[in-house]
This record gives structure tokens, sequence and C-alpha cells, in this order.
């Protein structure tokens, strides 16, 4: 018999993440958020919660958890707000991640231990202002020289790289040419502050406003040889893995975005009178809402089926492009029904469902848009 109940730790880490969110978060998000900041105490806190550490071994100053825990936080931040849950979401399986599964032991003792504990951030340099979708036509390029690596090269929308927490950036690189005419695409870390290493201003952005999101440029930039993250030639191959399980999280952070819009619009359906009544009474506003949750509730179902496919060792790339795509569509749906729930107010910027608006619609488009999901599960059936 299937079971999704949450087992008593994950429980308990959900309901501390959850009082964090309402108590720290809530109070003064909005501020950073309308500011265009980066919220780097509130940052600094979730280090201080373990956060960052959830899926990683203690050894390297992990919490020893796995990666379902991550999305069950990721869900509870969401709930509250978006941009800090895609700094927790890209500083683990996008920044950290990638040393995890693929460096040597001497990199993950030396970069772990402080993005487990939320002490510096790690980013992944993949996507090119010409490149976007086509990841496979990557121009910055890396080249051996005395025992080091050239880089020359630029990447665009890359979340966490200019922060004051942010310690390093691992980008991808052509590294050469195959046998068969292809480029090699490798994976190597460039530390914040290496010589021709620029990072840009923020985006001015519609949504995330919380979170840290810029340009980056290569020139001459050198690392040494030993900072090639993985195999040589592998880096394609080894992003396209880290974009399967982050699929996952951001479709826990969907789900918790969408699970937001219910509850600010549960809330304001009781508070908010019209014509001598709570319009919550109103079969409209009813049926807008039981949608809402319906979708939240199914979309919850998609990601928590992916995360156990991965977890037992199995395929799973289907079920993460289903959850994607299912809940950032969803999500974006959610926002919409709950800012019409609001009427005037949902579009002033001081209601949360606002932010909600704003926020949801890069769901569809970040680690892989609405289109390449359904390209990838439409093969995966055979179709194509």
């Amino acid at each position: 018999m299937l079971d999704y109940r949450l087992d008593e730790e994950t429980e308990a880490l959900r309901k501390v993440v959850r009082e964090f969110a309402v108590e720290v978060i809530a109070p003064q998000i909005g501020g950073f958020y309308e500011r265009d900041e980066f919220p780097t105490d509130i940052v600094r806190q979730m280090g201080e919660l373990g956060l960052f550490g959830l899926p990683f071994p203690e050894e390297y100053g992990g919490s020893g958890g796995d990666y379902f825990t991550l999305c069950v936080a990721l869900e509870e931040l969401a709930r509250v707000d978006s941009s800090v849950a895609i700094t927790l979401e890209a500083g683990v399986s996008l920044g950290a991640m990638p040393i995890f599964r693929f460096g040597t032991e001497e990199q993950k003792k030396q970069w772990l231990p402080r993005l487990c504990a939320g002490e510096a951030l790690g980013a992944f340099g993949l996507t090119e202002p010409g490149g976007g979708s086509d990841a496979g036509a990557t121009r910055t390029t890396a080249r051996l020289e005395d025992g080091e690596w050239v880089i020359n090269g630029s990447k665009a929308f890359i979340t966490n790289s200019g922060t004051d927490l942010t310690d390093l950036v691992t980008v991808t690189a052509v590294t050469g040419t195959k046998a068969d005419g292809s480029k090699e695409i490798s994976t190597i870390v460039v530390p914040s502050g290496t010589p021709g290493f620029a990072v840009g201003q923020r985006y001015a952005k519609v949504g995330w406003n919380a979170s840290d999101t810029r340009e980056l440029s290569f020139s001459d930039c050198r690392v040494p040889a030993e900072n090639l993250v993985g195999e040589r030639g592998r880096g394609y191959a080894q992003f396209l893995s880290i974009l399967d399980e982050g699929r996952i999280a951001i479709s826990a952070l969907a789900v918790g975005l969408a699970q937001g819009c219910v509850d600010e619009s549960v809330k304001y359906a009781a508070e908010r009178e019209a014509f001598g009544q709570p319009i919550g009474r109103n079969q409209a506003v009813q049926f807008m809402i039981a949608d809402m949750e319906v979708r939240a509730s199914t979309a919850r179902l998609a990601y928590y089926r992916a995360a156990e496919k991965m977890l037992r060792g199995e395929p799973f790339k289907r079920e993460a492009s289903i959850a994607k795509l299912y809940s950032s569509e969803m999500a974006m749906e959610n926002a919409r029904y709950a800012t019409q729930v609001h009427g005037g107010y949902g579009f002033m910027t001081e209601f949360p469902v606002g932010r909600f608006y704003r926020d949801a619609k890069i769901l569809e488009i970040g680690e892989g848009t609405s289109e390449v999901q359904r390209m990838l599960i439409a093969r995966s059936l055979g179709v194509g």
C-alpha cells in the first residue's frame, strides 16, 4: 500500500521550517523584495538551521538526510516566499551538488563544509546569453596552459553568483573536440574573486526580486587544472543528471507557491466582506479556492513520486519532467486565481499574492521550459 505520510523526523523538519518561514521570513521579506535586495541575514539563519546541508553526509558537514527532505523544506519556504526558496534550491542542487556528485575527495573536503553550513553559496554557470535551452551550444572555452585552465566566455541568468556569501561558480566550458567532431564540454570550479572573472550587476527582474541573478564573464581567467569537476568531457552529461534532480526540487518549490496561494486566499475570503457577508460564502470564490487546493495536492503527489523513484535508485527522468511541468503550470494558475480572489488588493505589492503572481512565471522557464519537459516526456514514451 502506498503511504505518502512523512516520517516523524521529516515532519519535525517541516514544522521547524514552516515556523521559521512564518515568523522570520514573512514579516520582512516584502521589504527586501521591493528594494531588490538579497536577504543575507535570512540566508545565514537558514544555514544555521542546517537547510543547506540537508541532503549531504555528515562527514562533509551535512545533516545526513536525503533529497526528499530538501524538497519538503523548499515547499515550506515557498509557501511564504520563492526568493529565499530558490536561493536554497540553487545553493544546494546547483551549487553544492555537482561537487558532491562528481568532485574529488579533496574538492569535497575543501568546498562542501562551508556550503553545507550556509556560510558560503555556490552557483552553477551553465546558461549563456545565446544558449537558453540549447545548453549543448556552449561557447565558453577553457584551455590547459601551464597547469591551469584559461577560461574565456560569458554566462547569463546565474543564481547566487554575486552575493556576499558566494564562494564559487562551477562553469561549463568547451575544453576540446571529441573524436566525432562534437564539442568536449567539461565543468570547472572558479572561486569568487579570481582575476579575469567578472560578475555583472543584478538583473532587474519581474519576480524573485530578493534572489541574486547575474551575468558572468571570463577573460583569460586562470584556475588550477585540479579545479576540473569530474571527468574531462563529461560536463554536459553531468549537467543533465543535475537538472533531472533539480526539476524535482523546482516542482516542490512550485507546490509551495501554489499552497501559499491557497493559504492566502482562504484567509482573505474569510476576512473580506462584500454585500454584507464574507466573500468566502460566495460559491464562485469557494470553487476557485477548491480548484486551487486540488491542483496543489495533485502536484505534491507528482513530486513525491519522482523523489521516491530517485531515492530507490530507479530511473526517474520522466517522473521528474512530469512533476516539473505540471507543478509549474499549476502554480501559475493558482497565482492567477489567488490574485482574482483578492480583487484589487491582489494587484497591490503589500499582499503576498501579488508577489506570488510575479514569481510564478519563471517556474515554467527555469531548469527546463515547459516545452522541453513535454519533449522529454514524449521521448520517454518512444514518440519522436
